[in-house]
């Protein structure tokens, strides 16, 4: 450890440095927890456009980064607001084409798990009966039919998917990048370990120490890591197990001011171009509401002996 890099740095050096405009991005790898919306909202105030979005299942993100006008291409299963429903500017973009155009490229939640999981594995594409019978094909390249070689079965074949860089929220990590993260943890590690880079967004840094005590939860080892922030309550809106629940009001606010593009915009003012940081947006949520969602019913694992 003493020889490692420290790649502790903010989040606007972070995104400044690893996230180009025209970059593939995966967010959101973790379902509906730990989505990375401060991540977000920082590549949305640093102008970034002709993203191409990665994820399966985005709640709002995609939606809030799309309506920026941040976002050309969507590679996902779904794009909305879980409890909500649809994403209004997911719609306006693809159906009017405002703020601009969105391409996509659909998949299903298992098809985008498995391209992600031939990446990782350096596989060129992973088999799989999935989408056999569905209109999927027709409207993604990336899965082609082919006869096994073995028993000449029909199968799909998924495309490797390798994104430029993933954005992976997590409940702890040390300054060199060593992560820890628990609960549903969707396709993170299979998206982190497939993309040419990783950052990484903590609600803690900790010392390497911490990190070394639980090796089996060390799930994104920090030689791989680019760049590692502290960023508390930057999944905000999403949960955060062992920290804040969902913030169900807020995605409802989301969803109701979104429904017109000038309701978004004002939106937009208010919660991502006007705070400076993150911490000026916690400031705005104000510490009775985060104590309101903060963890009440704590359920702590068993210690683990690594001892021989």
């Amino acid at each position: 450890m003493t020889n490692a890099a420290n790649k502790l740095v903010t989040l606007a050096a972070a995104i400044d440095a690893h996230v180009p405009s025209g970059s593939m991005v995966i967010l959101g790898a973790q379902l509906e927890q730990m989505i990375p919306f401060a991540v977000a909202h920082e590549i949305i105030r640093q102008g970034r456009r002709n993203l191409t979005l990665v994820g399966p299942i985005s709640d709002a993100l995609f939606d809030q980064m799309i309506g920026a006008g941040s976002v050309e291409r969507v590679m996902a299963a779904w794009v909305g607001n879980a409890s909500e429903g649809l994403g209004h500017c997911f719609r306006r973009a693809v159906e009017n084409g405002r703020p601009n155009p969105v391409a996509t490229v659909d998949y299903t939640n298992f098809t985008l798990a498995l391209a992600l999981h031939a990446a990782a594995m350096g596989a060129p594409f992973m088999p799989t009966h999935s989408a056999h019978g569905s209109e999927i094909l027709k409207r993604n390249g990336n899965l082609r039919e082919f006869a096994s070689p073995v028993n000449e079965e029909k199968l799909i074949a998924v495309r490797a998917l390798k994104p430029d860089v993933a954005i992976i929220h997590a409940q702890r990590a040390d300054r060199f990048g060593n992560t820890h993260l628990w609960g549903n943890l969707g396709v993170a590690v299979d998206g982190a370990r497939a993309s040419r880079k990783i950052i990484v967004t903590a609600e803690e840094i900790v010392e390497p120490e911490v990190i070394a005590s639980d090796p089996n939860r060390t799930l994104i080892p920090g030689f791989m890591v680019s760049a590692v922030v502290h960023e508390p309550w930057g999944a905000h809106p999403s949960p955060v197990q062992g920290h804040y629940g969902r913030d169900h009001a807020f995605f409802a606010d989301y969803h109701a001011r979104s429904r017109t593009l000038d309701g978004f915009q004002a939106w937009l003012a208010e919660w991502v171009t006007g705070p400076a940081s993150r911490a000026e947006y916690r400031a705005k949520l104000g510490e009775a509401r985060c104590e309101l969602l903060a963890v009440k019913t704590h359920a702590f694992s068993a210690a683990a002996d690594f001892g021989y």
